[in-house]
């Protein structure tokens, strides 16, 4: 031997796996990251459209009881027709109702806003199935990396088997998480 210390080849195989399992582990990591922001991102649009679903809903019952209310007032009075200005309010009123109810050339109809917040709930719901994959990936990896290092410490072999294999599900668990994120229901 020369001026340094001998290092057991079979070691150099279990850093190696080591450095393996840590690129993974950062693969995990930042997908998970990504994941759980585009989820909180996904979960803000979904509220942000809710509420504006709610604002057209008051201001639709709003200018539709105004309209009706305008109509009774006239029709106790059955021999009294309403002035022509008043009926030309009544039907802008129901006409700006309807409007509230669809509005496909903006897009911000009530039954527009709900078909965008649904969309954006189906979104942030697949985000966060991919990050509940990516964090079981993330702990697999972990546990893992620990293993084979107690495997170099006491060169028990069923050490180093079991971290492969947690390493392999790991690798599972990222492919789920980003090809078939709520193929699997874990949570």
């Amino acid at each position: 031997m020369s001026g340094g210390a001998h290092i057991d080849p079979s070691n150099k195989k279990v850093a190696l796996l080591i450095a393996v399992l840590a690129v993974v582990l950062a693969f995990s990591e930042t997908l998970g990251k990504g994941a759980q922001t585009a989820a909180l991102g996904y979960n803000i649009e979904a509220a942000n459209l809710w509420s504006f679903f709610q604002a057209k809903t008051l201001r639709q019952t709003t200018m539709r009881t105004a309209a009706e209310g305008l109509e009774a007032q006239f029709a106790d009075d059955a021999g009294k027709a309403a002035p022509e200005a008043v009926k030309k309010q009544i039907d802008a009123w129901k006409r700006t109702a309807d409007r509230y109810q669809s509005e496909p050339e903006t897009n911000e109809g009530r039954k527009e806003l709900a078909a965008r917040a649904k969309a954006a709930e189906a979104k942030r719901d697949k985000s966060l199935a991919a990050y509940h994959h990516y964090e079981v990936a993330s702990a697999a990896v972990q546990i893992a990396i620990v293993l084979a290092s107690a495997e170099v410490i006491t060169g028990v072999a069923a050490l180093l088997w079991a971290s492969m294999t947690l390493g392999a599900g790991a690798v599972a668990f990222c492919l789920i998480g980003f090809f078939w994120p709520t193929a699997v229901h874990l949570f």
